[in-house]
């Protein structure tokens, strides 16, 4: 029996004309509800929040909720991050152990926490740790490895094409690249001229991560940078039919028009119930709240609802808000 090689498949479909788009992996979002919800609405591969080498070796049951499958017919991709070689490599065995059919390895997330620990972004400034990490995991697991970086720690050391070089001599199968330096965090524009300056350096597969926020922005810069792939992060929030946006402007230049206010509401309902399937009542309340705040931007007395609702005692009292809210809402657009 042939095995599926989820790269091979996602990067097949630039076949028909357009790059495959994936849900970047965001830490306290990217969960199996979210990642269920945007394969929904066409995002070709999604990957799990950040999990920590070292609380998944210590079988931190939060761990296992993070990288659960969201959907069982969506490739499992799990991102994890450290600084260990031996822990990572060891890691990444119990995730494949438990499904996973993708690793990719987190060398981009600025925030402090992480850094602190020498993992994420501050592997950047250690080229001969990060190539020991990227090896230790390829050699560990016989599914496809992949790594997440930056353009480099801040202006003055962009190693972009460094890292990536490193990356594809030690077996990375693709590379993602965000646009920024760690030192810009989040802040100012992303850069594809340079991610695709360091494209063009490789021959493994670039994603593309970083300002993509509608579906003329995505061409535009697939064009820019000639990447093989689009990633897509904060766009995404409150806003997973972005992929379906996204998707069918590339392949048919045409812009769909907007999912109706009816539909939306529908989507937000059935993602709180996945989230309390999924967490629990109280996690899942608790956890359901920014998704909520996310969604309902743009709404009439959308500020108002999300003052109310993250003041709901538990999940029931917040449902019953939820309903009320799109009730009213609905009612008013349709007077």
């Amino acid at each position: 029996m042939q095995t599926r090689d989820p790269l091979t498949t996602l990067f097949a479909i630039r076949e028909t004309g357009r790059p495959p788009l994936i849900l970047a992996p965001m830490a306290g979002v990217t969960d199996a509800p979210f990642r269920a919800l945007a394969s929904r609405f066409g995002a070709d591969l999604t990957v799990s929040e950040m999990i920590a080498s070292q609380a998944m070796i210590r079988g931190i049951a939060r761990c296992l909720k993070q990288s659960a499958s969201g959907d069982p017919e969506t490739t499992l991709a799990v991102q994890i991050a450290g600084a260990d070689p031996a822990a990572m490599a060891q890691a990444a065995r119990m995730q494949v152990d438990l499904g996973a059919e993708m690793i990719d390895i987190n060398m981009g997330c600025p925030v402090r926490k992480i850094v602190g620990t020498g993992a994420g972004a501050a592997l950047l400034r250690d080229e001969s740790l990060a190539g020991r990490i990227m090896e230790s995991v390829a050699r560990a697991v016989s599914v496809p490895v992949t790594v997440k970086i930056r353009l480099g720690w801040d202006h003055h050391t962009r190693n972009g094409v460094t890292m990536a070089r490193i990356a594809e001599s030690a077996g990375m199968r693709a590379i993602a690249i965000h646009g920024r330096t760690r030192a810009q965090m989040y802040s100012g524009v992303a850069d594809w001229e340079a991610i695709g300056e360091i494209k063009s350096h490789i021959r493994i597969p670039v994603i593309g991560n970083g300002d993509i926020t509608s579906p003329e922005q995505a061409r535009e810069l697939w064009h820019k940078s000639g990447v093989d792939g689009l990633m897509i992060g904060r766009a995404a929030l409150g806003r997973p039919w972005i992929f379906r946006e996204i998707g069918h402007f590339l392949a048919t230049g045409q812009t769909l028009e907007p999912l109706p206010l009816s539909e939306r509401g529908a989507v937000i309902v059935d993602h709180f119930h996945a989230m309390i399937a999924h967490h629990g009542p109280r996690t899942g309340h608790l956890l359901a709240r920014k998704h909520l705040g996310w969604f309902t931007r743009g709404f009439p007395g959308g500020a108002a609802f999300r003052d109310r609702i993250n003041h709901a005692p538990h999940s029931e009292a917040a449902l019953e808000m939820l309903d009320a809210f799109l009730d009213t809402t609905l009612a008013s657009r349709a007077a």
